[in-house]
């Protein structure tokens, strides 16, 4: 058994594991390490593994997050993956650990986070982990809406509120298009996406949330290619919401919207998220992921509008355990948590 940090060239055998893996997400493959690293606050990515007799049984992508001063933290979104029901999970963790603490000495990283794909369901609690902190700091939501999308179209609208029925058939009634932008135009595209940041400005400063700069979303859809779609509602010739989902093994994800504070009443978002469902079951896919929703029983929760939206489409509440963080300056460690905490 050995522990290694895998070249350019090896990558493809590690995207064909995380395809195979049960726990296998897009957050863990090397084009998505691809896209991290173009936004210049991280910038690099490193695929480390565990190999017995020359083939690969767990790792993860771990991605450089920048902090000020030069220094750095580094993250394992939706990973490592591996087998967290066998007796040797805690072995293979401390392997694993032991290769990324060689990173984050060259990267001068106060800290590692990690939140693979554990539902509450099937792993009730973490096991215990020497020195790894519980964090609800992760990018990747604790509590998601999940949408069975093998049914039939009636049997998805049947099981939705009557209220997201009603807005998707109003915004039918009220003439709003949906159009895919397509990034081969890319005089057309550079346009929609410059339309579709303003609109999530808008969206961020009445939500109240924040948003990225516009070569994020430039660098996701271009590097993710066929894997993530651009799609944008229109009503009277102007663009009033628009959508970025990506796409991959069975799931599709509700990665990113915005609605205009022009036209809302025609009820835009709802045929949207409708277009992207039908879509993406014609294309043979079993489920569609929201993304991030509210904790149930949580009252003034930040998510809470966005929640109410997202259920009206039905589904099922899916909960993860919350993020493991080990700390390699602690001192630091504590300070950058205390400042996260006084953020709230």
């Amino acid at each position: 058994m050995k522990v290694e940090i895998l070249s350019k060239s090896q990558e493809a055998i590690w995207d064909k594991f995380v395809f195979d893996h049960p726990l296998g997400t897009m957050s863990q493959t090397s084009k998505w390490g691809e896209f991290q690293a173009k936004i210049p606050t991280r910038g690099r990515y490193w695929i480390v593994v565990l190999k017995n007799r020359k083939k690969i049984f767990g790792g993860t992508i771990v991605i450089r997050h920048g902090l000020a001063k030069g220094k750095s933290w580094l993250y394992a979104g939706r990973g490592p993956l591996l087998d967290y029901k066998s007796k040797h999970f805690k072995k293979n963790i401390q392997l694993l650990l032991k290769e990324i603490k060689k990173i984050a000495q060259k990267e001068n990283s106060i800290f590692f986070r990690m939140d693979p794909p554990l539902e509450k369901s099937s792993y009730k609690k973490w096991p215990k982990l020497n020195w790894f902190f519980t964090s609800h700091l992760g990018f990747q939501p604790e509590d998601t809406l999940i949408l069975d999308i093998t049914k039939s179209e009636k049997e998805i609208l049947e099981q939705m509120k009557p209220k997201g029925r009603y807005n998707i058939r109003l915004a039918e009634k009220k003439g709003v298009t949906i159009r895919k932008s397509d990034p081969k135009n890319k005089e057309q595209f550079e346009k929609d996406l410059d339309t579709f940041h303003k609109i999530l400005h808008e969206t961020a400063m009445r939500d109240k949330f924040y948003g990225h700069r516009k070569s994020v979303y430039k660098a996701m859809l271009e590097t993710l290619s066929e894997k993530a779609s651009l799609y944008l509602a229109e009503h009277q010739g102007k663009i009033i919401a628009g959508l970025i989902a990506t796409f991959y093994k069975d799931t599709a994800t509700y990665y990113y919207g915005a609605s205009s504070d022009s036209f809302r009443n025609v009820m835009a978002p709802y045929l949207l998220q409708w277009t992207v469902i039908k879509e993406a079951k014609q294309k043979d896919f079993k489920v569609y992921d929201f993304l991030g929703i509210s904790p149930e029983n949580v009252r003034n929760h930040p998510w809470a509008g966005v929640t109410d939206f997202k259920k009206k489409f039905g589904g099922a509440h899916i909960s993860y355990l919350p993020s493991k963080e080990y700390p390699f300056k602690k001192l630091l460690y504590i300070g950058y948590r205390l400042y996260k905490f006084l953020r709230k």
